[in-house]
């Protein structure tokens, strides 16, 4: 008799399929654990034995000395960490207490330090006691935490390796490998109970011819019609809406030349908009501020604080930024004077009104006391500055509706308001009511 089929063959592919299957979903379950690795914790550091307290010393530093002085950096003054073994504590307090006193009366050292910092003047501090003092050097006397060259690796493939497991890949290629078997077993299988099916004479029924959905689609004239009419209506739909957001730049956030971040000034330093963005009380414009403007802050102010980093932005980064300012207006952080070479920033605009519509800040900021955030969103969030709103004509009409002209202390439009809040029947009037959805306000 003839053979149908090679059935030991078959038998062995099956045995073979379910074994590497098995050893897939083994090798998943095992997660050999990999060694534990303890980091050594860092000793604190000692308080220095002057009978000061460190912390005290840190708080008096931070408002007395912080605005001129550095601990491991030129700022103003020269650098405090380790003052306290440059120079005698008695000599100490008294250039604390008054240094101008110490300079007239020519004491050498005094003088010294005057002419090696730019002759700035330090403050005087009579209000210091000898203990407020011995705390700020017990603070300075601290030594420099270490600071960590090595940064933890990028888990890698290896890397996930390495403590006995095996890759997400290798166990994805096994089951691919099952997966490709089991097919193949399907095509023989299929193929030997085809040849069955002939060897007994056995007629294999054909399926029906069925007609295409696309011929049968298109001999349906209603449903060709109905569809017609909804493409067209959704293709109106979605081109009016690409049309009405041509010149729209919302959520526009450009990389600009130094990274400033408004979540920093505006948010955890508390800058108010309008000392950057003067102009924006008094002018049509907000401006772009001078970086002599920044320098009010950054001559003393050349690092970020470590709190300061993010996930995205390392303290380096910052400091990195900060060094481009200095570099533009040419500033010397180390010798604390200007160059006299400058580079100029060519920022880039953000808020970009078309030429045909007049837009003034003043009156908005300034006559109707309408807050930054208003327009230009939570800006104290932002990392980069950004298009918060769509400033579409649309957007203004709907603003001037619903906002309220406020008339404290107003007394420009007093008699007007008067009028026509009686013309209404309202107590307030909107921006609308006394005039704000006129042609000739915006366009002139």
């Amino acid at each position: 008799m003839k053979k149908v089929g090679n059935h030991n063959s078959i038998s062995r592919v099956l045995f073979l399929s379910l074994a590497l299957l098995t050893f897939s979903f083994t090798s998943m379950a095992q997660d050999a654990a990999p060694a534990a690795t303890a980091a050594p914790a860092a000793d604190a550091a000692a308080a220095p034995a002057g009978g000061g307290d460190p912390v005290k010393g840190k708080e008096l530093f931070n408002t007395n000395c912080a605005a001129c002085h550095k601990l491991d950096g030129k700022s103003t003054g020269p650098a405090l960490r380790n003052v306290a073994d440059k120079h005698d504590k008695a000599w100490l307090v008294k250039w604390i207490h008054n240094s101008s006193e110490m300079i007239k009366a020519g004491d050498p050292v005094a003088v010294k330090l005057f002419n090696d910092n730019n002759k700035s003047v330090m403050t005087a501090f009579p209000q210091l006691s000898e203990g407020d003092i011995d705390n700020i050097l017990a603070y300075t006397s601290q030594p420099a935490p270490a600071k960590s060259t090595t940064a933890a690796p990028p888990r890698t493939e290896t890397a996930a390796n390495a403590g006995g497991g095996i890759s997400n890949n290798v166990i994805l290629g096994a089951l691919c490998v099952v997966m490709l078997i089991l097919v193949v077993m399907l095509f023989m299988v299929n193929n030997v109970l085809t040849k069955v099916a002939k060897k007994n004479g056995l007629e294999i029924a054909e399926k029906p011819a069925t007609t295409p959905i696309w011929v049968a689609f298109a001999k349906n004239q209603f449903l060709v019609l109905v569809t017609s009419i909804f493409l067209l209506l959704a293709a109106g739909y979605f081109f009016y809406g690409w049309a009405m957001q041509v010149g729209v730049d919302q959520n526009y956030e450009p990389v600009q030349p130094i990274h400033y971040s408004h979540r920093i000034h505006a948010g955890s330093n508390g800058i108010d908009c309008k000392y950057c963005h003067s102009a924006a009380r008094v002018s049509k414009t907000a401006g772009i501020p001078s970086l002599n403007v920044c320098m009010n802050c950054h001559k003393n102010i050349s690092e970020v604080s470590d709190t300061t980093a993010t996930a995205e932005h390392s303290k380096a980064f910052y400091d990195g930024e900060i060094q481009k300012l200095y570099d533009a207006v040419g500033w010397d952080k180390a010798a604390q004077k200007y160059t006299g070479k400058t580079q100029p920033v060519k920022w880039v605009r953000i808020h970009n009104l078309p030429d045909f519509a007049y837009f003034n800040h003043s009156q908005h900021v300034t006559v109707a006391g309408i807050e930054c955030q208003t327009c230009h969103g939570p800006v104290e969030e932002f990392e980069l500055m950004k298009q918060f709103s769509p400033l579409t004509m649309g957007w203004c009409v709907d603003c001037h509706r619903k906002t309220d002209v406020k008339m404290e202390g107003n007394e420009y439009y007093t008699k007007i308001h008067e009028e026509l809040s009686k013309k209404y029947g309202v107590d307030k009037l909107t921006a609308a009511q006394m005039g704000g959805l006129e042609c000739g306000k915006c366009h002139y």
